[in-house]
């Protein structure tokens, strides 16, 4: 059984629960999910596009943080808080990625911590 490492960036919104930024198991980097916040700032932008640029940004440093990068992620989750806003994160996300995209789901849900507008969490392999 592989060790469990726990990851975190300064580059990324610290954990605010009993939760790391993202954890490694073997070659697996599993990252929680990532809110819209801006580490520096500590405040969050309101249009959805800003939020998805900043969480993948966050998500990016947590990845770095593990020793790999946003061409490793295998598997994405985009939780919204509103399913119309999907084209506009889809603009921004697709912008982080390159071909072959990771596996990925995408749904509503009825809210999101701190009233963000969309949430993602990532799987990486080393």
């Amino acid at each position: 059984m592989s060790k469990l490492e726990a990851v975190e960036s300064r580059d990324a919104p610290a954990a605010v629960g009993p939760y790391s930024q993202a954890i490694v198991s073997g070659d697996l980097v599993f990252t929680s999910g990532g809110l819209p916040i801006d580490p520096a700032a500590k405040a969050m932008p309101e249009d959805v596009k800003d939020q998805a640029r900043q969480v993948l940004t966050n998500l990016k440093a947590v990845l770095a943080a593990a020793g790999t990068g946003m061409d490793k992620v295998v598997k994405a989750t985009v939780f919204l808080a509103d399913i119309k806003d999907f084209a506009a994160v889809n603009e921004v996300y697709a912008s982080f990625f390159a071909k072959p995209f990771p596996a990925r789901s995408c749904c509503q849900v009825s809210a999101l911590p701190m009233g963000a507008r969309v949430e993602i969490e990532l799987i990486a392999t080393k």
